[in-house]
């Protein structure tokens, strides 16, 4: 089987080198990939992943690669392209593809509609109200107090301020909607009341039909140790988390997912591909704080070096909607993973910083560098991105794959290199 994987980040290099070990896999591309994609092989043939320089949000001249290769299946990675409808795309043009289409892409691409959506369907989740005028808005928000302020449309993450009183609310509305610091995506404002409690990651491979639950996870979304400084994309996560047994795993996928599947239906959403819910555990029980219609980076890295599946069948079997037929399997070992970040990011960030200790860091035990923002410069790898690397670990507990990711981590080297110290810290 030849495959095509799209994007370039922490979460396409974790498809990829899965997606490689598979016996299907006879030739795997990746556009545009990035420095660390381009090393791996196949497990089977032996030969080299190739990267293709094709950006992930260019439709037409993907769909042309696909077609002259003749691909047999692509795996969408960002949610970009989901949303301006690269599986609509190529499903019209007879190709197989795995992602979710663009109605179903409106989960993430649209917060105002995955609200509605909850509500309509009785998923539990925050109080909340939509906005599109400003003095509306933050009228809402100063009747909340302290509440969440987010940015309708895609923002890389980073389009949720939390606000701590009426003043930061204020600022917030304007900074996304007046000053449009998230461009067009902020046209439109969701503002929550916020919750207190502990907030995990959860993940459902989807198929229309059928949705399949994995382990918890834990994300840190926060630039600085303690869960505070800005949002980033992600700064480390873990897997599993100690805050759900099976149990009440098993009774959150049926306060959620049932109703979610259930609703798709209704509102005819043929949902093949990935749901991830962010779920906060308030003392009132879990609610759903948004959706995204992906894999989550750098959850990802934590759930693929933990899962026991062949993710080319695991994924075949979603986007044909088979996946009621599959079992999921997962290693009992604890997967954490590091984000090495550029200095300044989430904010500005130089680049083409030259990075060393890659081979060191990945021969420890259980150790396993994914690269997001890595380009290769005369021979040497170096930054191009504001989170650079994920240094994942697998160990026989949380707190062995800990000290291995850090102690990889302890191992590379680029000038202005920052992380957090915490990841995982919350669950030991």
């Amino acid at each position: 089987m030849k495959i095509l994987v799209i994007g370039s980040g922490g979460r396409e290099h974790a498809l990829v080198w899965k997606l490689a070990q598979s016996p299907h896999a006879t030739q795997v591309w990746c556009a545009p990939g990035n420095a660390g994609i381009a090393q791996e092989r196949l497990a089977q043939k032996g030969n080299a992943v190739e990267c293709v320089s094709i950006g992930a949000e260019d439709l037409p001249k993907l769909l042309a690669f696909a077609q002259e290769k003749k691909v047999d299946f692509t795996v969408v990675g960002p949610d970009n392209p989901l949303a301006l409808g690269i599986v609509d795309l190529f499903q019209q043009n007879g190709l197989k593809i795995w992602g979710v289409n663009q109605k179903a892409a409106q989960f993430e691409s649209s917060k105002v509609f995955s609200q509605k959506f909850m509500e309509k369907y009785g998923i539990p989740t925050a109080a909340a109200e939509t906005f599109s005028d400003v003095v509306a808005a933050k009228k809402f928000a100063a009747s909340l107090g302290k509440c969440v302020v987010k940015a309708d449309g895609l923002a890389l993450g980073k389009g949720v301020l939390i606000c701590h009183n009426q003043t930061e609310a204020e600022k917030a509305v304007d900074e996304i909607m007046v000053s449009k610091a998230f461009g067009a995506a902020g046209a439109n404002v969701v503002i929550q009341e916020f919750l207190e409690g502990i907030e995990v990651s959860l993940h459902a491979l989807c198929d229309g039909t059928t949705a399949k639950i994995f382990p918890t996870s834990q994300d840190h979304k926060r630039a600085l140790e303690n869960d505070e400084g800005l949002n980033t994309g992600g700064m480390g996560a873990y897997s599993p988390t100690p805050f759900l047994n099976d149990a009440q795993l098993a009774g959150v996928a049926a306060k959620v997912l049932e109703p979610f599947m259930r609703g798709c239906v209704a509102e005819g959403i043929d949902y093949r591909g990935l749901l991830y819910p962010g779920v906060m555990l308030t003392k009132s029980g879990p609610k759903i704080l948004e959706f995204n219609a992906r894999f989550g980076d750098p959850e990802t890295q934590v759930y693929l070096t933990r899962l026991e599946n062949d993710l080319v069948e695991l994924l075949d079997a979603s986007a044909s909607g088979t996946l009621a037929k599959q079992e999921l399997k997962w290693k009992p070992e604890a997967s954490v993973c590091v984000i090495l970040a550029s200095g300044g990011y989430p904010e500005n960030y130089p680049k083409g910083k030259i990075i060393t200790g890659l081979d060191v860091a990945n021969k420890l035990p259980g150790v396993k560098i994914f690269h997001a923002g890595t380009a290769l410069k005369d021979g040497q790898i170096v930054t191009s991105g504001g989170r650079v690397l994920g240094v994942t670990a697998l160990g026989k507990d949380l707190k062995t794959a800990q000290a291995a990711a850090y102690a990889a981590v302890a191992s590379i080297q680029f000038e202005g290199a920052r992380f957090r110290r915490d990841i995982a810290s919350k669950a030991l």
